[in-house]
C-alpha cells in the first residue's frame, strides 16, 4: 500500500505546488500540511498526549530542566532552529520517547533509567528532533489525508484506551507509521546534530544496541508498542557504527547525567512497587495491591501517581471515603493531572456529592477529555435535573462505544433520544 502512496506522491509532485523541500535532507517531498499547521498540530496534541501517558514527572523538577537544556542545545544546531521546541519528562515506566510535529518532544522516565550518560540522552533527543525538523509528522499526516483518515487530532479518549493511570497513546498518530527510511534518516542526522553540539557519536550506536536488546523476546504490550514506534534492527546499529567511526569524538558528561537522574534511581523501588500494585489490581487481588501501593507511598510520598493507584484500589474495595481522600491528595500534589480529578469526581458522585463531583469531573475533562468523565457528568446532570445537558454528555459517551457507550445508549433510550451510529 505504501508503495502506491509513494508513487502517487511523485505523480502529484510533478504537477502540483504542494511539493516542498525537506529542511534536513534538502530533498523534495510532498506535503498537504503547511509548516504553520504542523506547529498547530503539535500544540493541540502535546498536553493531551502527556496526560494520557502519566503526565509530567514533577517529583524532581531539576530533571526536566536538565533534559530540556540538553534538548535545546541540540535544537540550536538543527536544520529548523525556529521551531517552538519543548522538552518534557513523562512520568511513565515505558522506555520510550517521541516527537510531535512542530518540535514537541517527550522522553519517559523509564527510558532515562536505562541510559548511562548525557551523550546517550543526546542520541535520543537528536533522533526525535530530526523527526520534527524533517517534517516526518507532516508526511504521515499527508498520507492519512490521502487515505481519508483525518488529521489525527486527539479527541475523546475512550475507557478502553485508558490502562490503569494512563493510556499508552505514545504519539501514535504520527510515530507508529514512521518507516525504515525515516528512522534511518533520524539516526543519521541525529548523529550529525550530536557532533555539532559536541557529543560523542558512539552513544548513538549504544542506544540502538539497547533497543535491539530490549526487542529480543519482548512479550509485554508496552514493549510491543515501543518497537512499533521505534523499530530496532541490526542494520541501524551497523550504520550508526560505521558513521561514528568517521565522526569527531565528543563529550559523554556521565557525571552530570547521573546527578540528574539520581532521584528517579533512588525511587525505582517505589515505582516498581506501584507497578506491582497495578498488576495485582488488574488481577483483582486488592489486598496485595493495596499493600504494594502503601509501600510505594512510604518510599516516595510526593508522587501523585501512587495516591491515584491507592484510590483506584480502595474504590474497588468499596472504601469510598478513603478512596476520596487518596484522590484528593493526588490532586493537591499534582493539580495538572486528570486522573486525580477523575477518581475524585467518581468517588464524590458515588457518595451523592453531586456539586463537588461535577466540579472534579469537569476539571478532569478539561485536562483530558475521557469517556468516563463525560458519561458520569451525564449522570450527574441527569440526577440534578439538567436533562438537555445530560443528553449531550450521553451522546458523546455513546459515540465511543464499549461498556460505557452501551450504558450511555441505554440512558438515551430511557430519555427517548435516538442513539447515534457507532463511528
Amino acid at each position: 500500500m505504501l508503495r502506491y502512496i509513494n508513487v502517487l506522491f511523485i505523480l502529484v509532485c510533478a504537477g502540483l505546488s504542494a511539493c516542498s523541500i525537506n529542511p534536513v535532507t534538502g530533498e523534495r517531498q510532498f506535503s498537504l500540511v503547511s509548516a504553520s499547521e504542523e506547529v498547530t498540530l503539535g500544540e493541540q496534541n502535546y498536553v493531551p498526549y502527556q496526560q494520557s501517558q502519566g503526565g509530567q514527572y514533577i517529583v524532581d523538577p531539576n530533571l526536566s530542566a536538565y533534559v530540556s537544556k540538553v534538548g535545546r542545545k541540540l535544537a540550536a544546531v538543527s536544520d529548523r532552529k525556529d521551531l517552538p521546541y519543548e522538552f518534557v519528562v513523562l512520568n511513565n515506566d515505558v522506555p520510550n520517547a517521541w516527537a510531535l510535529p512542530g518540535g514537541k518532544i517527550a522522553i519517559n522516565r523509564g527510558l532515562l533509567l536505562l541510559l548511562d550518560d548525557e551523550a546517550q540522552l543526546a542520541a535520543v533527543m537528536g533522533h526525535e528532533i530530526v523527526h520534527a525538523a524533517a517534517r516526518h509528522g507532516a508526511t504521515q499526516q499527508t498520507q492519512q489525508k490521502l487515505l481519508g483518515l483525518g488529521t489525527g487530532i486527539v479527541g475523546l479518549v475512550s475507557n478502553s484506551q485508558l490502562a490503569n493511570y494512563g493510556a499508552q497513546l505514545g504519539a501514535g498518530a504520527w510515530q507508529a507509521r514512521y518507516g525504515r527510511s525515516q528512522e534511518l534518516e533520524s539516526d543519521e542526522y541525529g548523529m550529525l546534530y550530536m557532533e555539532r553540539a559536541g557529543y560523542e557519536p558512539q552513544a548513538a550506536v549504544e542506544l540502538q544496541e539497547l533497543f535491539v536488546k530490549l526487542s529480543e523476546g519482548h512479550n509485554s504490550d508496552f514493549l510491543t508498542n515501543l518497537m512499533a514506534s521505534h523499530p530496532p534492527s541490526q542494520e541501524r546499529v551497523d550504520k550508526n557504527l560505521a558513521r561514528a567511526k568517521t565522526m569527531n569524538k565528543g563529550l559523554r558528561n556521565r557525571a552530570a547525567f547521573q546527578r540528574a537522574i539520581a532521584q528517579i534511581k533512588k525511587d525505582k523501588g517505589a515505582y516498581d512497587a506501584n507497578a506491582k500494585a497495578l498488576e495485582a489490581y488488574s488481577k483483582k487481588d486488592y489486598s496485595s495491591a493495596l499493600s504494594y501501593a502503601n509501600q510505594a507511598i512510604k518510599l516516595q510520598d510526593e508522587e501523585a501517581l501512587f495516591y491515584v493507584t491507592r484510590g483506584q484500589i480502595l474504590t474497588a474495595q468499596k472504601q469510598m471515603s478513603a478512596a476520596e481522600s487518596a484522590f484528593s491528595v493526588a490532586t493537591k500534589k499534582y493539580p495538572e493531572y486528570f486522573m486525580g480529578f477523575l477518581g475524585l469526581g467518581l468517588t464524590q458522585k458515588s457518595e451523592g456529592k453531586l456539586s463537588t463531583a461535577r466540579t472534579s469531573l469537569t476539571k478532569s475533562l478539561k485536562l483530558l477529555p475521557t469517556q468516563s468523565a463525560v458519561y458520569h457528568l451525564g449522570e450527574v446532570e441527569l440526577a440534578s435535573g439538567n436533562q438537555q445537558q445530560a443528553i449531550q454528555y450521553f451522546q458523546a459517551a455513546q459515540s465511543q462505544g464499549g461498556d460505557l457507550g452501551q450504558a450511555a445508549e441505554s440512558q438515551l433510550a430511557k430519555l427517548g433520544v435516538s442513539s447515534q451510529a457507532q463511528p
